[in-house]
């Protein structure tokens, strides 16, 4: 077959209303000031009652609501999909898969299933993956799904407690992170498409910047049964600062030299959190071009301060809604990167923008 393989349509899901931080400060306390604008998050939207810490969805309601929208938009049946793809480091359970899960509630009989578990990185290294799939014809539909609930990890910092009690480092991580799900799917085109690719754990020798501790093998699980916190989402913060410019930089390198394109011809820079102001100095300090941090930063798009970091959705929702709002267009070529801090991992693409605007959008 030839041809290149391309995003027909996305589709997003967030759980229930949004959160402000103002209702945040009454849960966990407050932030200071220069901290809450590093992080950039305004609002969350959380799968828990963060007054009860009761689940109101699975993650996989999640995966399935993008995925739904995603193919309502491509203007497509379930049963036209043959490769599943899904990208979460929070499943319902360890098994089944989540893309099991989620192609069963599709109500699609067979297609091909695949889990990743690269956090930030796993949605665009999916995409890769389903890529080499759908160009050598062995898929002719695939959905990529990146989908995420950390609040469950959230509420026990804060449940039952005085704000007061709480440190500041531990309400950090209650003010950053939120639960999604972004979908993507993906066809064969004869015009534009993913143009090339590149993916890459580069933390060999680093200490992780993020880590979930607990719920694995590597301690009896009787032993962390009798913890306050059996499953703990830990961050160093000053390693995620310190580190995530230089696995940027290299990533922006790698991705335009794969695709064999100059960052000045990127229309669009689809970079969760590509606006921190903190990357900006460390692209420079990283060896980044300024030419073409000047070129990628002048176009960056992401939503980070209305959905907060959502791990394996993050990229796809920030895809989905730089759509949305007519930000991407026929024959731009847009750079998408996913990068994540535990590993440094990361993985990213340059496609030429195939889709028309979604429907109903303005």
């Amino acid at each position: 077959m030839s041809g290149r393989a391309t995003i027909v349509s996305t589709g997003a899901c967030l759980p229930g209303e949004p959160i402000d931080n103002a209702f945040l400060e009454q849960l966990a306390g407050p932030l200071p000031e220069e901290v809450l604008s590093a992080l950039q998050v305004q609002r969350r939207h959380w799968i828990i009652d963060p007054q009860t810490g009761r689940h109101r969805y699975a993650n996989s309601d999640l995966a399935l609501g993008a995925a739904r929208e995603a193919l309502e938009r491509a203007g497509l049946e379930a049963a036209a999909i043959d490769l599943v793809i899904v990208s979460s480091s929070s499943p319902d359970q360890l098994l089944p898969p989540l893309s099991a899960h989620l192609q069963d509630r599709l109500g699609i009989r067979r297609c091909a299933t695949l889990d990743i578990r690269s956090g930030c990185a796993g949605a665009v290294a999916a995409m890769d993956v389903a890529r080499y799939h759908v160009e050598s014809g062995r898929s002719q539909n695939a959905l990529v799904v990146g989908s995420e609930v950390i609040s469950p990890l959230l509420y026990p910092i804060f449940g039952g407690r005085e704000p007061d009690s709480i440190r500041v480092r531990d309400r950090i991580n209650v003010y950053n992170f939120g639960d999604g799900a972004g979908a993507v799917i993906m066809s064969l085109t004869d015009q534009g498409g993913i143009l090339g690719a590149a993916m890459a754990g580069v933390g060999g020798g680093s200490p992780p910047g993020m880590q979930i501790i607990g719920g694995g093998s590597l301690e009896p699980l009787h032993e962390l049964v009798k913890r306050p916190r059996p499953l703990e989402l830990k961050m160093d913060v000053t390693e995620v600062g310190r580190r995530s410019p230089v696995v940027l930089a290299e990533a922006i390198r790698d991705v335009l030299r794969a695709a064999h394109v100059d960052a000045a011809d990127v229309a669009a820079a689809v970079i969760p959190e590509g606006n921190a102001g903190y990357l900006v100095q460390g692209l420079l300090d990283a060896g980044l071009d300024a030419g073409d941090l000047s070129s990628v930063q002048d176009v960056v798009l992401e939503n980070l301060s209305d959905v907060a970091a959502t791990g394996s959705a993050a990229a796809p929702l920030s895809l989905d809604a730089a759509w949305k709002a007519g930000r991407l267009r026929q024959g731009d070529r847009v750079l998408l990167i996913g990068m994540e801090s535990s590993r440094w991992i990361y993985a990213g693409l340059v496609i030429e923008w195939t889709a028309g605007p979604p429907q109903g959008a303005a």
